[in-house]
């Protein structure tokens, strides 16, 4: 008979004998089966962990040793980071009228001697950097720059630089005159050819002053991610134009210039432009860092060392600039007095323009850019009949800094720039774009291998007007708040502030606190770190980019970045909007 057995879980009886002798194998089989499954997904998973945390460590080293850089650059003076050696040729502290610049002549790239590589029939190229926080150097920083794509086309180079701190109640008429003096120097240098002059960001506007006073320049003047149109832009475009017209004007400015003991410190001038775009500067720069951290560390402690030195401007010299320029626009509307009996006029300048702007620039767009060209002139008649020869080209997506630090940009649009000057100056008078065909796709390719067009343009058919109406409420807002600031506020932060307590709030900025607090000087558990890296980096070996738990993670990064912009992108309409309804009708 068959055997019955009583299922004591209470579910139906079934016939021992029925069941075949090895009923437990393919359960034995299954259970296997997802052993074999998991132990991959388990060893996948513990290596992503362990990669991570490799990251993790490798990362915050990285801000180790950023902090320890600018410790170091701090200690040394804050020298102009430069990758090409130079020798002062005159020093403007020492000048009738002092400023806190400097002319170099580049002398050697690579061990060779810059003057095997001149070309004598050449003029020589004056490149200013900006001073708009930062020290100098960011074009010529490393080999692919302004500085060595010159060198490489042939010209003889030099460079404008400037001190960390300026010199006591200095102007910016100062500045001007102590340009003016390297540019004498220079054309003096080579028997009288005016140099090429190339501006970056605020050098830019520094030298269209030059050329636009009533001594005027003779050599051509690029003008990289410029702004010489302070009120143009469109929303969503250049949010940074509102600034003034919602915080009150230059009066702030002035606060903070008063509080530093009449130096105003240019790591505001940095967080303002971090703040600007939060998910690239605060989160995709850093995120990219830690995804990449095997490649990226040199890279990023290279721009971190010229990104992290902060300098000083004088209080006259940074009030000039918001008074006259960002908010009252005084250079456009020819109403900047650069001294007695002279204003600057933009229909004086006789010598080529060329502006290059991007539309990936929302520092500079090439509304603020080339705004100014209909402004000054009505049509394009006006323009020939001022004699007036004016090129633009434009970039489609790099960043603000990009156009000065781009390695490809260097090496192709600003070797184009160069390459086609004699061509530039030998145009008839109008307004032109300039054209680069580059079938290979290569920015290094010869010279035979590309082309330059140089296309006539109509000012009128320019999209860059302004709203002069609004900006016009904000200038007399801004005169009244600073006036008012001047007369009963000023004097009573002027008797609290010193040098010490300049020093204190200079030492307890963000921008520097962010970075020290990771310096092993500051916190002693970074030392430990170090040695927890190097011995990490000597045994690292990186998860493969395809490795699932690895694009996993780079879709969430591209998931936070995008939530951030979008949160950036509501900020600055509310901006927008506030603006709107604070100076329109």
């Amino acid at each position: 008979m068959e055997a019955i057995t009583v299922n004591p879980f209470g579910r139906s009886p079934r016939v021992a004998a029925a069941e075949p002798a090895n009923s437990e194998v393919p359960a034995t089989e299954d259970v296997r089966s997802s052993a074999a499954v998991a132990a991959p997904a388990v060893a996948e998973s513990w290596g992503y962990l362990w990669d991570a945390w490799q990251r993790g460590v490798l990362f915050l080293d990285v801000m180790r040793q950023r902090a320890d850089n600018m410790l170091e650059h701090e200690r040394e003076g804050l020298p102009p980071l430069l990758a090409f050696r130079h020798e002062t040729i005159l020093d403007g502290r020492r000048l009738p009228r002092p400023a806190n610049y400097a002319l170099l002549q580049i002398t050697e790239v690579d061990g060779d001697r810059a003057c095997d590589c001149v070309d004598p029939d050449k003029p020589p190229v004056v490149i200013v950097d900006p001073r708009a926080g930062h020290g100098p150097g960011i074009g010529g920083f490393k080999r692919d720059s302004e500085v060595g794509v010159a060198l490489r086309v042939g010209h003889p180079v030099y460079f404008v630089i400037f001190f960390p701190e300026p010199v006591v109640g200095q102007t910016l008429d100062d500045v001007q005159h102590v340009l003016r003096c390297f540019v004498e120097e220079v054309a003096r240098r080579h028997n009288g050819r005016q140099p090429i002059l190339y501006g970056n960001c605020q050098a830019g506007w520094a030298l269209t002053l030059l050329a636009a006073d009533c001594r005027g320049l003779a050599g051509p003047v690029v003008l990289n991610g410029s702004p010489l149109s302070y009120w143009a832009g469109e929303s969503g475009v250049n949010p940074m134009r509102v600034a003034g017209g919602l915080l009150g004007g230059a009066w702030l400015t002035h606060f903070v210039a008063d509080l530093g003991a009449g130096r105003f410190d240019g790591a505001w001038l940095a967080q303002n432009f971090e703040n600007l775009q939060p998910e690239k500067s605060l989160w995709e720069k850093h995120a990219r860092l830690f995804t990449h951290i095997d490649t990226e560390r040199e890279r990023f402690l290279e721009f971190e060392r010229w990104w992290n030195g902060f300098y000083f401007l004088s209080r006259e010299e940074i009030l000039a600039i918001v008074e006259n320029l960002f908010i009252g626009n005084r250079l456009e509307r020819g109403e900047y007095r650069v001294c007695d009996g002279c204003y600057a006029d933009l229909r004086r300048i006789q010598n080529p323009i060329i502006v290059f702007a991007s539309y990936g620039d929302n520092i500079t767009p090439p509304h603020q850019a080339l705004g100014w060209i209909p402004a000054v002139y009505k049509d394009t008649d006006d323009l020939k009949r001022a004699g007036q020869r004016i090129v633009y080209l434009t970039n489609p997506h790099v960043g603000h800094l990009g156009i000065f630090v781009s390695a490809k940009v260097a090496r192709f649009e600003h070797r184009a720039i160069l390459e086609g000057l004699d061509e530039i100056q030998a145009l008839e008078p109008g307004l032109y774009e300039m054209k680069i065909d580059n079938p290979t796709g290569d920015p290094d390719c010869p010279s035979s291998l590309y082309g330059r067009r140089f296309e006539a343009r109509q000012v009128e058919e320019l999209p860059f007007a302004p709203d002069n109406e609004a900006f016009e409420r904000v200038r007399e807002v801004s005169e009244t708040n600073e006036s008012l600031y001047r007369a009963i506020v000023s004097p009573w932060v002027r008797a609290v502030a010193n040098p010490w307590s300049a020093e204190v709030m200079k030492w307890m900025h963000p921008m520097r606190t962010s970075r020290y607090l990771m310096s092993g000087a500051f916190n002693p558990w970074m030392r430990g770190l170090a040695v927890l890296a190097n011995a990490m980096a000597q045994d690292r070996k990186p998860l493969r980019d395809d490795h699932p738990l690895v694009r996993q993670e780079r879709d969430g990064i591209e998931g936070i970045s995008a939530t951030i912009e979008h949160a950036r992108e509501l900020r600055d309409a509310g901006y927008e909007a506030m603006f709107k309804a604070l100076y329109t009708n």
